[in-house]
């Protein structure tokens, strides 16, 4: 069998850097960007176990470029998505809770579904059922684990173990004071509230279960349904005006910042900066850094953990969607999130809201000047905002003058390769001795570069020693292309406390900010933090996926709409994690974040062989393997392109 399970057959040309089977395209001369792989894992033929190749790419102009990209370059709007599924086809959750729906007398009705009895006859098998169902999932409902009742009732694709398929009716356990577990029917809160405690447009509690289970743990950071009404309506009572607002006004230029008298909801209590020092610092990561992601990262040794990429925009009008990248588990004992703006006016006014939300519970606010996408840099925010001095005080002032939390900065070498500046903007944000700043992390990339070539940690150091000394020093961290222990300590732990030709030392942090090298071996930290190679084998990461699965289910939700959203971030995740070549196939350790492996290459089983594979076939597989068979025409197609992986 040419796969990874029998003898496999080398090609001839030797491992990963010559030969038919290991040569790219922009490998270089001494094939620097090609991982070399010990021989008998190069084959001179596809692998049998994976799926056929994809179909040719689409025909080219003269130019080289494919006629398809001119109308989808820097766009996802072709990328093929889940089916909506229709409020008729969803259960009310009064419904669900056998109870009487408010809204269904109504003049505008409920529009979802209470025939319970025709929903259970209409109900798809389990995931756990027919032809390769995921027989790993039966019983293991996350809801129904871990608090003993599941929201989604009959809608619930793991529903056998909580639902009674004579009836339709959804079960919960409770735990008595004894710790003995029984199963029936839910019931509601016998305390309810008194009248004088209720609050007036707060939303009444909803009918109680049971008792919750002692393991349950609730997601943190959940906006209030009455702030996100006043968001929506634009009807919150901000302090800071919009600065359109105040050129109206006759107001000179200057960025917008909150009035001394203004104070939050919540008394400020003392800014505690957070020590990065000595750390494993997980960095936002658009789209693939979600909450399920990172709690696979804390169970590997991360210390820090923060969310994705919000804009302020967006958070400003109410949208849950972008409020639950702000949402934390309570693994996450050091978090915090992350805001994209291009206005003062939009940090401080994100600032007021989370400092007056009670259920806001955040360590730290990382300002994004980093981000390179066109979309971001067009409004002034990511990397435009690092050649906006005003605005980026502004919005520095605003938001301590507001926030109990110190504030980040993350930011790029600059808009170019060729005129780095960051070594200038950082002085002269010392030199404005705003207090509350925690610090300061570079990616050692410009902004056109975006994630291509080399990280310049030789600028990082630059960097590191441009703070003035008769200032209080704010510390550094640097970021790019840390792969291995190897890579920490030679381009971070190496250059903390050196000195330059002068004399002069730097302020750079031994802390390991981690990015795509946590996407691509989300056990790093482990790695870094016990100074070994660690060869995982493939069992155990699709141990890992598992429980990825698993905490999906919890946090998506386990009815189709939250499989399909657990699946989709999945194999976006598995667009990254196939990048990594097991430690014991490499001939050279280690392996760097640029280098790609050779084509035909195989491991040491068919599952690692599989999770070794380019093709989005394949990774399919792998999740079907752990949610199932996938709908009938299902199609993927990875968000983000790995420009870095494929190109010199």
């Amino acid at each position: 069998m040419s796969g990874g399970n029998g003898a496999p057959t080398p090609a001839t040309g030797g491992a990963g850097g010559g030969g038919p089977s290991g040569s790219t395209k922009g490998d270089g001369v001494d094939g620097i960007y090609a991982v070399k792989v010990k021989s008998q894992f190069v084959l001179a033929e596809r692998p049998a176990c994976l799926a056929p190749p994809r179909d040719a790419p689409p025909p080219s102009d003269s130019n080289g470029q494919s006629k398809r990209s001119k109308h989808r370059r820097g766009q996802n709007k072709k990328r093929p998505r889940d089916a909506k599924i229709a409020f008729a086809e969803k259960a009310c959750l009064a419904a669900v809770r056998g109870l009487p729906c408010p809204f269904q007398d109504t003049e505008r009705g409920c529009r979802y579904n209470h025939d319970v009895k025709a929903m259970l006859a209409d109900r798809p098998a389990d995931l756990t059922e027919g032809e390769g169902g995921a027989e790993w999932l039966r019983g293991e409902c996350p809801l129904w684990k871990l608090k003993g009742y599941c929201d989604f009732g009959i809608m619930c694709r793991l529903g056998a173990c909580h639902v009674n398929m004579s009836t339709g009716q959804n079960l919960c356990r409770t735990v008595d004071a004894d710790g003995n577990a029984t199963v029936g029917l839910p019931t509601e809160d016998p305390t309810p509230a008194p009248e004088d405690t209720k609050v007036e447009g707060e939303t009444p509690p909803q009918p109680q279960p049971g008792t919750t289970l002692d393991n349950h743990n609730e997601v943190m950071n959940v906006l209030s349904r009455n702030t996100q009404t006043l968001l929506r309506k634009n009807k919150y009572p901000f302090v800071c005006k919009r600065h359109f607002e105040m050129k109206k006004e006759g107001a000179q230029k200057q960025p917008p910042v909150v009035s001394d008298a203004t104070t939050p909801v919540l008394p400020l209590r003392e800014r505690k900066l957070i020590d990065f020092r000595d750390k494993v610092y997980i960095a936002p990561l658009t789209t693939v850094g979600n909450l399920p992601f990172r709690r696979i990262m804390k169970h590997y040794g991360a210390d820090i953990t923060c969310g994705e990429m919000a804009l302020a925009d967006q958070l400003l009008s109410g949208k849950q969607s972008e409020w639950a990248l702000l949402k934390r588990h309570p693994c996450e004992d050091v978090f915090g999130v992350q805001i994209a703006a291009g206005h003062a006016d939009q940090y401080t006014r994100v600032a007021e809201v989370l400092a007056a939300e009670e259920s806001m519970c955040i360590d730290f606010l990382d300002m994004n000047l980093g981000c390179p996408i066109d979309l971001v840099c067009n409004k002034g925010a990511g990397s435009a905002l690092m050649l906006r001095d005003k605005k980026l005080r502004g919005s520095v002032e605003g938001m301590l003058n507001v926030l109990p939390c110190p504030v980040t900065i993350k930011m790029r070498t600059g808009w170019s390769e060729d005129k780095p500046i960051a070594h200038e903007l950082i002085p002269r944000i010392q030199s404005w001795g705003i207090d509350g700043i925690s610090a300061f992390m570079i990616h050692g990339r410009s902004r056109l570069q975006r994630y291509s070539r080399l990280a310049d940690w030789e600028y990082i150091a630059k960097v590191s020693r441009s703070q003035s000394m008769d200032r209080s020093q704010i510390p550094l961290i640097g970021n790019g292309d840390i792969f291995s222990f190897t890579d920490y300590e030679e381009k971070i732990l190496r250059n903390v406390d050196a000195a330059d030709a002068d004399g002069n030392t730097n302020n750079l942090l031994p802390t390991a900010m981690l990015g795509r090298g946590a996407l691509i071996k989300p056990w790093l930290p482990t790695e870094i933090k016990e100074r070994r190679h660690w060869d995982i084998s493939a069992s155990e990461r699709l141990d890992m996926l598992k429980d990825f699965v698993r905490f999906g289910l919890e946090h998506w939700g386990s009815d189709q709409q939250g499989v399909n959203h657990t699946r989709r971030f999945l194999l976006e995740w598995l667009s990254f994690l196939h990048r990594y070549v097991p430690v014991g196939i490499i001939e050279v350790l280690p392996q760097q974040m640029n280098q790609r492996p050779p084509t035909n290459m195989c491991g040491r089983s068919d599952l690692e062989t599989i999770m070794l594979s380019t093709n989005c076939a394949d990774w399919i597989k792998l999740s079907e393997m752990l949610l199932g068979p996938v709908p009938e025409g299902f199609r993927f197609e990875p968000k983000h392109k790995a420009n870095s992986y494929t190109k010199a």
